[in-house]
């Protein structure tokens, strides 16, 4: 594909996105969040975590009951694992995301690595989390492939690959790296929105498709 028409697909994208989350503001009253936009980087990176195969308004429900009891990181290594299970039991595999948040938050009371290879020595953390994180907690050029990542990007061409390792690499050929920081939240933010329904989302992409 052409990287061009790639980056003007991101755009209309994130156009979407801006007019159904302004929507959805002025019904609700607030802007929809994902689970990663948190005040703190110590909760940045707990709160991606939990939100691995979860969806973002459970994480963002968990997560804020979580930090209201829980103030540091250093208060969270402290409680009862029987306590963080309790609090997080909505979120999938809350038993070992109960644990791994307990040991990393543990790890990085003093400091929280900048690099991916050392985020992902952290429990809990792999290579998606690590790239969400130095995202939203530094502005770093990264790409965080999730599954909402993985099935866009296949449906608009970006990439034929089922590997998120491999359709990163493909997202990095063909966007120019300023995009590259951009592209999980629109995508994200995207799937989020229209995913519920596929016969919407799939109607909205072929749009895209037609008129990028």
């Amino acid at each position: 594909m052409n990287p061009k028409k790639a980056v003007s697909q991101l755009k209309a994208l994130a156009t979407r996105n801006r007019r159904l989350r302004s929507s959805l503001r002025l019904v609700r009253g607030r802007e929809p969040r994902l689970a990663a936009e948190q005040s703190a980087k110590w909760k940045i990176l707990i709160s991606t975590i939990l939100s691995s195969q979860t969806k973002d308004t459970t994480t963002n429900i968990i997560s804020k009951i979580l930090y209201k009891k829980y103030k540091t990181p250093r208060a969270l290594a402290s409680a009862p694992i029987s306590t963080i299970k309790k609090i997080i039991r909505p979120v999938n595999f809350y038993k070992t995301k109960a644990r791994h948040i307990k040991e990393t938050a543990k790890l990085i009371s003093k400091k929280i690595p900048r690099t991916r290879d050392e985020l992902m020595k952290l429990p809990g953390v792999g290579r998606k989390v690590a790239n969400v994180y130095l995202v939203e907690a530094h502005n770093a050029p990264a790409i965080g492939v999730d599954t909402h990542v993985t099935r866009i990007s296949q449906k608009l061409g970006w990439t034929k690959q089922k590997n998120p390792y491999k359709i990163e690499k493909d997202l990095e050929k063909l966007f120019p790296k300023k995009y590259w920081n951009s592209i999980n939240y629109i995508v994200v933010s995207f799937g989020q929105l229209f995913g519920t329904s596929r016969r919407k989302e799939d109607e909205i992409l072929n749009e895209i498709r037609k008129r990028v």
